[in-house]
């Protein structure tokens, strides 16, 4: 109930999907042919896989692809250069924030729990030709992001929504002054995420909205001259 009523309060974007996204046309036309063919290839090989599996924590839980799309145009147009992105699973996720940061010149850390989806992050990043745009941290992330320096100036938490408070805290002081903070699944799992957009409403100074794409992402939003 906590999360329903944080949710109800937040401003959200009217959004419908159109049938030519449902064929798929969130794929970037700047997007080289390989890269798309790669990304469109680990999507149903996780969807795939996830069928399969009985356990939640089983599951690869790749982001949704006009999610990653959506994402990724915020970091090109507002010139993202350092990211941080808690939660890399197989890279999915990862391959499109490195393609978007790598356009301004940025890289990203990346920090996963589980090493057998981290090598595999290590392997697709590879294929995308973007491994050397992201550094990968392997790690509890409430430990890992305490050790980080930062600054960053786009945060996507993707992982654990329960630990993501405790996350946040640390990160507040290693965040830039323009920074974009960012978080899937609040409409899916709005009871687990409530703790997180608390936390996130006691941030002065930041405009926050959900738009309703995919699983639901949050975004929030401290511009140069919030103060």
């Amino acid at each position: 109930r906590r999360g329903k009523e944080f949710l109800d309060r937040m401003p959200r974007l009217e959004y419908r999907r159109s049938s030519v996204e449902k064929e798929g046309a969130y794929m970037m036309d700047t997007m080289g042919a390989n890269l798309r063919d790669l990304l469109a290839e680990l999507h149903e090989r996780g969807q795939e896989h996830d069928a399969r599996q009985q356990r939640h924590d089983d599951k690869l839980r790749n982001l949704e692809p006009e999610t990653a799309a959506l994402i990724s145009v915020l970091v090109r147009s507002s010139g993202r250069r350092r990211l941080l992105e808690i939660g890399t699973s197989n890279g999915y996720s990862t391959i499109w924030l490195a393609w978007a940061a790598g356009a301004s010149g940025g890289r990203m850390t990346s920090v996963e729990v589980d090493p057998g989806r981290q090598g595999m992050a290590d392997e697709n990043l590879g294929r995308a030709g973007l491994r050397d745009v992201v550094d990968l941290e392997l790690g509890d992330a409430t430990k890992v992001v305490g050790d980080l320096a930062g600054p960053f100036d786009l945060v996507f938490f993707d992982a654990d929504r329960v630990s993501a408070p405790a996350q946040l805290e640390l990160l507040v002081p290693k965040l830039a002054p323009d920074v974009m903070v960012l978080a899937d699944n609040v409409i899916s799992h709005p009871e687990e995420v409530a703790g997180y957009l608390e936390a996130l409403a006691g941030l002065p100074g930041f405009d926050r909205l959900v738009v309703p794409v995919g699983k639901g992402l949050s975004i929030a939003y401290r511009g140069t001259t919030a103060g």
